[in-house]
C-alpha cells in the first residue's frame, strides 16, 4: 500500500525560538489530522539549542552566546547540546501508527533519517546510520537527531552538518573540565565532519537543501509540491516562539 502523500515546507533561515516553535506547531497540525509533514530549514542568528532533559548552567556558557549574538534555546526533544551554525536542519511529524515509525524507537529512527542519507548519496557522500541516532561517514559523524513522541506523533528533527568550527563550537559550549577543552577539541575534530570537509569545497544550505529534498522524496514515497506553513501554523508558531521557546522559565527550568 502507497503511504500517505507527506507535505513538503521549506521555511529557510528564521530565528531558533520561531524554528522550535514551527516544528511544535506541525506537530500540533498532524496530531489534529493533517498530513505527515517533512520541513527543511536553518537558523539565523546562530543558536544553541540543548535537549528537554539537560541543565542549561551545565551545558551552555549564556555570557559567551549572549556576547556575540549567539540564540540560545531548549528544544521538545531530548539529546544533547548543538550549535547550530552553517548546516541544514530537518524536522518530519508522523503518526505514532505511521509505518514508518516502525516498531521500536531504533526503527523510527532508521526510518525517518533515510532521506537525509539519500541525499548524501546525491552529493556523493556514501553515508550510513549508526544507531542510536546518528548519520556518519566513514568514522565520523555529520549528522545527528532527535525525538520526542506526544499527541499521538513522533517528531524527529536532525542536523547535517555543511561545516564545523569546533573553537567556535566549544567556545560557547561548557566542557566537565576546563582544563580538558583543548583534548576535547581535537577529539571533537577527530570523530566529527561536515559535507564540506568531505567533499573538499564550500556548499550552500540551497545546494543542501535541494539534495535532502531529493532523496526524501525517494524513500517517503509520495512527497508533495513545496508549500508554505498555514496561517494557523504561523500564528501557533510565533506564540509558541515567545510564550515557551524565549520564555526563560522554559528555557532555565533545569
Amino acid at each position: 500500500m502507497a503511504l500517505e502523500e507527506f507535505r513538503f515546507l521549506e521555511s529557510a533561515y528564521n530565528d531558533a525560538f520561531f524554528n522550535m516553535g514551527l516544528d511544535e506547531a506541525v506537530l500540533d497540525s498532524v496530531a489534529y489530522g493533517a498530513r505527515p509533514t517533512l520541513r527543511l530549514y536553518a537558523w539565523e542568528p546562530k543558536a544553541v539549542s540543548i535537549g528537554y532533559f539537560q541543565g542549561l548552567k551545565d551545558e551552555v556558557d549564556e555570557a559567551a552566546c549572549k556576547a556575540i549574538g549567539v540564540d540560545v534555546v531548549r528544544r521538545l526533544t531530548g539529546g544533547g547540546a548543538v550549535y547550530h551554525a552553517d548546516e541544514l536542519t530537518y524536522s518530519i511529524i508522523v503518526p505514532e501508527k505511521h509505518p514508518l515509525a516502525g516498531k521500536s524507537i531504533l526503527e523510527s529512527y532508521k526510518n525517518l533519517s533515510a532521506g537525509l542519507i539519500k541525499g548524501l548519496e546525491e552529493l556523493g557522500i556514501n553515508a550510513f546510520f549508526a544507531p542510536l541516532n546518528d548519520i556518519c561517514w566513514q568514522d565520523k559523524k555529520i549528522s545527528g537527531n532527535a525525538q520526542t513522541r506526544r499527541k499521538g506523533c513522533i517528531l524527529q528533527h536532525g542536523t547535517l552538518l555543511l561545516s564545523v568550527n569546533a573553537e567556535e563550537m566549544f567556545s560557547l559550549l561548557k566542557v566537565p573540565n576546563e582544563k580538558l577543552k583543548d583534548k576535547v577539541i581535537e577529539s571533537v575534530k577527530a570523530r566529527v565532519g561536515s559535507v564540506s570537509d568531505i567533499l573538499g569545497r564550500g556548499i550552500s544550505y540551497k545546494e543542501a537543501a535541494l539534495a535532502a529534498e531529493t532523496g526524501f522524496r525517494a524513500v517517503l514515497g509520495s512527497l508533495g509540491k513545496k508549500e508554505e506553513a498555514t496561517g494557523l501554523e504561523l500564528e501557533n508558531a510565533k506564540k509558541s516562539a515567545v510564550n515557551r521557546f524565549q520564555n526563560t522559565e522554559w528555557t532555565k527550568r533545569r
